[in-house]
């Protein structure tokens, strides 16, 4: 067996070993809490990254993507030995797994390190002095766990460990170390709860639409005061990028007012979707996933600054008559039935209502004087079933001065029929 432990930073805070604990689970089932490292056996997992340097750099990437750090990182056959390596950087990682630990200072086993003071007085330094000494007295004086503990991690009794395991739904809480009264400082204790956010989505591959964030006010507030409040956060598609994820926070907090300090934060994710992983590109440049998440997130923090409805998107919709088949809504729009493309061009803006064009002496179209036919016509002949009947000739022409224009012919034998500019291409 191949056990492998990993540390977080000293000063990182404790939040981050659950975090840990679930990003080990995305290389190996069999993951386990010990002490303060997370140590996890993984000898299939060696075969399957090739190698243990390979599986350290995947580790260390995997882990500095959603914003860990990563401490002490050791190997041992045991996980015991795993940890009390990790706990002396510079021991060798090679050799008999009984001359290694022999060399490293008792003080590794926390179960040794209870008894410092009188194991210091009886001469002991190293664990292999420590494991020469007569068995029978070491159990009488400081009890079977120490026996037990050195037997464990020399790998001479086996080790039961409880394994994580991932929860069902994200929902995670941080106690503030003291009141906050303003909404934006909460992002900082807020990115604690969205790093184990982001290892829980990647042990399951998948990734979230929308988060909710909430508060508890502190118990000594005004009595018309709500317990707590809460805001939704909603991104424009699947994803589990931190960094993304912690922005588009930040502009939603920059934007409210605690009605109270608040003392406590909780982060929940109900729902959460399969992320489709893309394959690198086999040419240099293929960036197409990097920039539709680029522009994603920047429309995000867009529609935040400026509001809702800000910010819109076109959608198509199934109706023969052309200017039917868009209609723009705030962005995200959410999302529609898959809809057959339009058979002509549609406008990038539609002038409501049309205009009325005037004609030259060929009886052809005029705006910002004359225009060149580019396509056309397109026929319609639709709209019985509401009362809103059309018989038109749709075209493209060319303005030197507009630009395309989506112009029309009314057909019906009104008195306003004639030419109309009814879009604008951008």
């Amino acid at each position: 067996m191949r056990w492998l432990a990993l540390c977080s930073t000293p000063d990182a805070p404790a939040g981050d070993a659950d975090a840990l604990g679930w990003l080990a689970l995305s290389f190996t089932p069999r993951v386990a809490r010990l002490e303060e490292a997370v140590v996890a056996e993984v000898s299939s997992s060696l075969r399957l990254f090739g190698g243990a340097r390979a599986l350290r750099h995947k580790l260390q990437a995997d882990a500095a993507r959603i914003g860990l750090t990563l401490g002490a990182m050791a190997w041992a056959p045991t996980a015991r030995a795993a940890l009390a390596v990790a706990r002396c950087p510079g021991t060798p990682h090679t050799g008999r797994l009984s001359e290694r630990l022999d060399a490293l200072p008792f003080t590794v086993l926390s179960a040794a390190q209870a008894h410092h003071a009188m194991l210091a007085r009886l001469g002991c330094r190293r664990l292999g002095e420590l494991r020469r000494l007569p068995r029978a007295a070491l159990a009488k004086r400081f009890g079977p766990a120490l026996l037990t503990a050195l037997d464990q991690a020399y790998g001479d009794l086996p080790e039961a460990h409880d394994w994580l395991t991932l929860p069902e739904r994200f929902d995670a809480r941080l106690e503030l170390p003291w009141r906050v009264e303003h909404a934006p400082v909460l992002l900082h204790f807020a990115e604690e709860l969205l790093r184990q956010l982001c290892a829980f989505l990647a042990v399951r591959h998948a990734g979230v639409r929308a988060l909710r964030l909430a508060w508890q006010h502190y118990a000594m507030r005004a009595r018309d005061v709500a317990d707590g409040g809460e805001l939704t956060v909603a991104t424009a598609d699947t994803t589990r990028d931190l960094l993304r994820l912690t922005r588009l926070l930040g502009e939603h907090l920059a934007r409210t007012e605690l009605a109270a300090p608040a003392g406590e934060i909780r982060l929940s994710a109900d729902t959460v979707l399969p992320l489709q992983e893309l394959s690198a590109g086999l040419l240099p440049g293929c960036t197409d996933a990097q920039e539709s998440t680029t522009t994603h997130a920047l429309l995000e923090r867009l529609s935040v600054r400026l509001g809702a409805g800000q910010v819109r998107e076109g959608q198509l919709h199934e109706d023969h008559r052309l200017d039917r088949m868009q209609s723009w809504s705030a962005w995200p729009a959410p999302a529609a039935a898959p809809v057959r493309p339009p058979s002509g061009p549609q406008p990038t803006w539609l002038v409501e209502p049309p205009q009325p064009l005037r004609c030259d002496a060929r009886e052809q179209p005029l705006y910002c004087g004359p225009l060149t036919r580019i396509s056309g016509p397109h026929r319609i002949e639709t709209g019985w079933w509401d009362h809103r009947a059309q018989a038109r000739d749709y075209f493209v022409f060319r303005s030197g001065l507009r630009g395309l224009l989506w112009i029309y012919r009314d057909r019906l034998p009104t008195d306003t029929a004639g030419w109309f500019l009814h879009g604008v291409f951008a």
